[in-house]
């Protein structure tokens, strides 16, 4: 009888558990997820209420991907990447889990990259300088 009723209390405790350990795994599933998308090493990740936006660089370009931070839903996402004097260029649509990858050849100028997730929105200012 004393077993059911230790059991009862850890249950709550257990499941507060698991549940911090799953979305501990999916936030590096997310960056991973990016990270297949661009090639280059991280040069920066820009946090937003709704998602990130993950910057890459390599080689003169910079690539970056807008993840949602709950997948699976189509939602209306954008990517942006403008290096100084040019165009942006842009990805944007309805989308479920990522918006990009879009990639710009920089040389050593600087960039400006923009992200948004439904109404969660970031913008780098000139960055990579």
């Amino acid at each position: 009888m004393r077993s059911g009723a230790i059991r009862r209390r850890l249950a709550p405790a257990l499941a507060v558990l698991t549940a911090a350990g799953l979305l501990a795994l999916a936030a590096p599933a997310r960056e991973a997820e990016a990270a297949a998308l661009c090639p280059g090493r991280t040069v920066r990740t820009l946090p937003f209420s709704t998602g990130s936006v993950h910057v890459y660089k390599r080689g003169g370009y910079v690539c970056a991907v807008t993840v949602a931070k709950k997948q699976g839903v189509k939602r209306k996402m954008a990517v942006s990447v403008r290096a100084r004097g040019g165009r942006p260029v842009v990805d944007e649509g309805q989308f479920a889990y990522h918006a990009g990858p879009v990639t710009v050849h920089t040389g050593r100028r600087c960039v400006w990259v923009t992200g948004r997730v439904a109404a969660g929105s970031v913008s780098s200012g000139w960055i990579l300088c």
